[in-house]
């Protein structure tokens, strides 16, 4: 190898083979097809795109991806039988670069499956190793189980494969059992030991068993592997495979220790990700490494007001990297004020700092009750804004209510500084939350309009109530927002009478005039 091929990391993906394989994770023909352009489009090296004797399905999948890429190699499995690689060739045999990959599990537990001595076994790698190279110039060989094999053992039988014309040789954690040092070392010995490792790539295959997947590729990697075996959103067998998008940015991020190159256009792994997640049904973790809907979001007041400041305090890449618009700030509870701001501003509304700290008292009380603040909550807290004198303000609401009978409020109000409190029936909630705040703040308004909206998805939405009241040719709306839709339609009710009293008081006006008979 030159030093420019022995510094680049072939990716090899197996999304459509051994994602596949993920219970629950068939795709459809037209899926497969999909999804093997958008691979080749962002410059997977090796599509392996099935198992053609698995079915018919994956047969006429895999022929149809291997006359239609354009720049992968087309690869696919084989069992150690020759009917099977037979078969493995018809369907790859028209693409451009087509590849037979081969496997034998070598380990004692797969060798006793079918009753196999090492001697045995040894034979029929050579004779199906030696077929498949008859028939194509680019054969994978994988002792499957490889990292539990004997190490004689393991070495015997790759030096078999590589003479008998395999021209990749991939080592597999099939069970995800491996550490990363010894990952590393397995690779190193083996090129060291093995007579012809150097005329070969070698390749790593890990399983995230015990959550070390990624980092027992990068580690293989470091050992002399050239070939990572990998996944879109780790989507495989047990708890996956080594996730594509883990392992190219760790590439590119850390090439300080690991001066290795790839052909992936990271910019479209965000999008292959969201489209395999859909095909496949395999939502991704909100935390997954890259791609995770958190990978790039921070609520913590202290990381958001970092993030503000300088990007790279808590960011070690680019989201526009991975083809994401840019950062997230979500509001929550841990946010504080400068993130709050921030996020008023970026929906194009300026507050003062008086206003900010009103906004920001009941942003907290809303994000204690809420697991996610949406800016839409955001818009509807800035639209709850009393306007003038809050002579009516709500304290405590309590509403009793179901199939037996009338509901009941049980209401707290401040009126002009003065706590009072009554308790009227009503048809429904809102109806006897209504009549008990006409109770306490007796006048003549008539309701026009009454409005619910759930301003964001879930149980926990908040609803965004609407009232507008009309007396006397003047017209208040009030607007108020809660988890609760009583309570923000109680709190939409006070916040229209408060605008009326305002207005009442610029025509001289006396609402202490107006009795609780004189409401129709």
């Amino acid at each position: 190898m030159t030093s420019t091929e022995k510094d680049r990391v072939v990716i090899f993906d197996t999304t459509l083979r051994d994602g596949e394989q993920s219970p629950g994770a068939t795709m459809t023909h037209d899926e497969k097809l999909e999804i093997a352009e958008l691979l080749d489009d962002m410059g997977v090296d090796i599509i392996e795109a099935g198992f053609p004797i698995a079915s018919e399905g994956d047969f006429r999948a895999v022929s149809e991806i291997a006359q239609r890429s354009k720049n992968a190699v087309i690869c696919g499995l084989a069992r150690a039988q020759l009917p099977d690689i037979d078969r493995c060739w018809e369907a790859v045999r028209n693409a451009a670069k087509p590849r037979i990959h081969t496997f034998i599990g070598t380990s004692p537990l797969h060798r006793a499956i079918p009753n196999l001595t090492q001697d045995e076994m040894a034979e029929r790698i050579e004779q199906t190793v030696t077929h498949a190279r008859n028939l194509c110039d680019n054969v994978q060989w994988s002792p499957m189980d490889a990292t539990r094999t004997e190490w004689d053992y393991l070495c015997r039988v790759v030096e078999i494969a590589i003479k008998a014309g395999a021209t990749t040789i991939n080592i597999p954690d099939t069970v995800g059992y491996t550490a990363p040092v010894e990952s590393a070392d397995l690779i190193r010995r083996l090129i060291e030991t093995v007579s012809g490792a150097d005329d070969v790539v070698f390749a790593t295959h890990c399983h995230n068993d015990l959550g070390m997947a990624t980092a027992n590729a990068l580690a293989a990697v470091q050992g002399g592997a050239r070939q990572i075996e990998c996944t879109i959103n780790g989507l495989g067998e047990r708890a996956g495979n080594t996730a594509l998008e883990e392992v190219v940015m760790a590439l590119k991020v850390r090439g300080d220790i690991m001066p290795y190159t790839t052909g992936i256009d990271t910019k479209k792994i965000m999008h292959i990700s969201r489209r395999v997640a859909t095909v496949s049904g395999f939502p991704v973790q909100f935390n997954k490494a890259i791609v995770g809907k958190n990978a790039f979001a921070h609520e913590s007041g202290i990381h958001q007001d970092g993030m503000l400041k300088n990007a790279e305090t808590f960011e070690i890449m680019r989201p526009e990297d991975v083809g994401i618009a840019g950062t997230s700030l979500p509001l929550g509870k841990h946010s504080g004020r400068a993130a709050l701001r921030a996020k008023l501003r970026e929906l194009g509304v300026e507050v003062g700092d008086n206003q900010l700290k009103d906004i920001f008292v009941r942003f907290k009380d809303l994000a204690d009750r809420k697991k996610e603040v949406f800016d839409d909550d955001i818009l509807a807290l800035v639209t709850a804004t009393t306007e003038g004198d809050d002579a009516l303000q709500l304290v405590n609401l309590k509403v009793v209510c179901g199939t037996g009978g009338p509901a009941e409020a049980t209401l707290e109000m401040e009126i002009h500084g003065e706590d009072m409190s009554a308790v009227s029936e009503g048809d429904g909630p809102v109806d006897a939350t209504f009549k008990a705040i006409r109770m306490l703040h007796p006048n003549k308004a008539r309701l026009q309009l009454y409005q619910v909206n759930a301003v964001t998805e879930g149980t926990d939405a908040q609803a965004t109530v609407s009232v507008r009241l009309e007396e006397d040719g003047m017209i208040a709306t009030g607007q108020s927002a809660d988890t609760d839709t009583v309570v923000a339609s109680a709190k939409a009710y006070i916040h229209a009478l408060n605008r009326l009293i305002v207005r009442r008081g610029k025509t001289g006006k006396d609402v202490k005039e107006i009795s609780y008979r004189d409401v129709t």
